[in-house]
C-alpha cells in the first residue's frame, strides 16, 4: 500500500472537501471521540471543514495533513498554532483521524512524522493534545514519545451515548 502525506491550504481543502467529510463522518460512527456526537451527518462533517478548519487554514492558524490511498483520503491531522503570544514556542495536535478500515498501517505515525516536521520548521519547541482516556489513540502517541500530563475525568460525552469520558492530556518536546 502506498500512502501520499500531502498539506492542504484553503484552497486545496475545497477540492478535498468530499473526501475529507467522509472520513470525519465514518470516523465519529465508528466511535472516534473527536468533539461530535451522533446523529452526525455527512452536511454536519461538511461543515465542520468549511465552517471551522477553512478559515484557519486561510489566516495561517493552522495546517492540515491529509494520507491518500488509492485516490482516497484515509487520513487526515491538524497542527494549531492560533495560540497567545506567551505560547509562541507551541502548538496543538488536532483531529487525526484515520479511516477505521485503514488502521494499524502506519498512516497516523506519518501523518505525526509530516506534524512535527512541520512544528519544528515553524520554531515550535512543544507540542500538546488531548484524546479521551483509554482509546487506541492514547498507546500510538505514547510509541511517539509524548508524555501524559494529566487526565481530566468527565471532560467530554461519548459521541453514541450519554456516556462521560475521561480525557488524557500529553505533550511532547521537540
Amino acid at each position: 500500500m502506498v500512502v501520499l502525506i500531502s498539506e492542504l491550504d484553503s484552497e486545496s481543502l475545497e477540492d478535498h472537501l468530499e473526501g475529507l467529510s467522509e472520513l470525519l463522518h465514518d470516523c465519529v460512527h465508528a466511535g472516534a471521540s473527536v468533539g461530535f456526537i451522533l446523529p452526525f451527518t455527512q452536511g454536519d462533517s461538511q461543515g465542520f471543514w468549511k465552517d471551522k478548519v477553512a478559515p484557519a487554514l486561510s489566516s495561517d492558524r493552522r495546517t492540515l495533513w491529509v494520507a491518500v490511498v488509492d485516490d482516497k483520503i484515509v487520513g487526515t491531522v491538524q497542527l494549531d498554532f492560533d495560540l497567545f503570544p506567551n505560547q509562541a514556542h507551541r502548538a496543538e495536535v488536532a483531529k487525526l483521524l484515520v479511516h477505521p478500515d485503514c488502521r494499524r498501517q502506519g498512516i497516523a505515525k506519518q501523518l505525526m512524522s509530516a506534524l512535527e516536521a512541520k512544528a519544528k520548521a515553524l520554531g515550535k519547541s512543544l507540542l500538546t493534545l488531548d484524546t479521551r482516556t483509554g482509546d487506541v489513540a492514547e498507546p500510538l502517541y505514547h510509541s511517539l514519545s509524548y508524555k501524559t500530563a494529566g487526565s481530566i475525568p468527565d471532560y467530554c460525552r461519548a459521541p453514541d451515548s450519554q456516556q462521560l469520558d475521561a480525557t488524557t492530556y500529553m505533550y511532547k518536546m521537540i
